[in-house]
């Protein structure tokens, strides 16, 4: 987890005009959140951001021209960009959209109708370096994604046992305390061997890590 100074800047990417007034009061409003601005489209979002360079984007999947899928690939492959960390909001908790925004380089999602509280709660975890992931969408992801779409994961050979069987335990939406409670062992574990299976994957949240135990078919013992 990452250490965040000064408050957190939000940038909002939504097509509907009341859908962006709505979560902009709601960052005003908010104590340690800071509107960094919005966009309309993918293209403006883009421009945005390296206008901005915001901490959190709120961004939609579904916008006319460049669609928050292309968007989201634009995001993570340019540097001046990619530390920003992406937000997807969404109508349905599993779509069709919500593998391909993970593997694109989401840190989580929300529903649009999700309570105030509750899409606070995600901008803070995501900018504190988490993914926000259920486990209930985690499960559908695997459920929907894990058997069709087995490929080897690069740096995936390097991880112990141990750190692979971390990476599956991830991979099901549960946090370090509930794997330790499942694993009988202590937090503290579970976040170092976590930790070192993000670095020799180069992955840069959890949310990534997910991705790479769907692909790699990986599941725990």
């Amino acid at each position: 987890m990452t250490s965040q100074t000064g408050p957190i800047r939000v940038a909002l990417a939504d097509d509907q005009a009341v859908v962006r007034m709505g979560l902009r009061a709601l960052i005003d409003r908010e104590p340690g959140l800071e509107f960094a601005g919005e966009a309309a489209d993918g293209a403006a979002a883009l421009r945005l951001l390296g206008e901005t360079r915001p901490d959190v984007l709120l961004l939609d999947v579904r916008m006319p021209g460049m669609d928050g899928i292309e968007t989201l690939r634009a995001i993570a492959a340019d540097p001046e960009t990619s530390a920003t960390r992406v937000i997807v909001v969404t109508t349905f908790e599993v779509d069709s959209y919500v593998f391909a925004a993970l593997r694109a380089g989401a840190s989580g999602f929300v529903l649009k109708d999700s309570a105030p509280e509750e899409l606070v709660h995600a901008i803070r975890v995501v900018a504190a370096g988490e993914a926000l992931l259920s486990p209930s969408v985690t499960r559908k992801v695997i459920g929907l994604f894990g058997r069709h779409d087995v490929t080897p994961v690069e740096g995936l050979d390097t991880l112990t046992p141990r750190e692979r069987e971390m990476v599956a335990w991830v991979a099901t939406g549960r946090s370090n305390d509930e794997i330790a409670k499942e694993l009988v062992i202590s937090p503290d574990t579970v976040r170092t061997h976590v930790s070192r299976a993000m670095v020799k994957l180069h992955a840069r949240d959890r949310a990534q890590l997910v991705v790479f135990a769907v692909r790699s078919g990986l599941t725990i013992p």
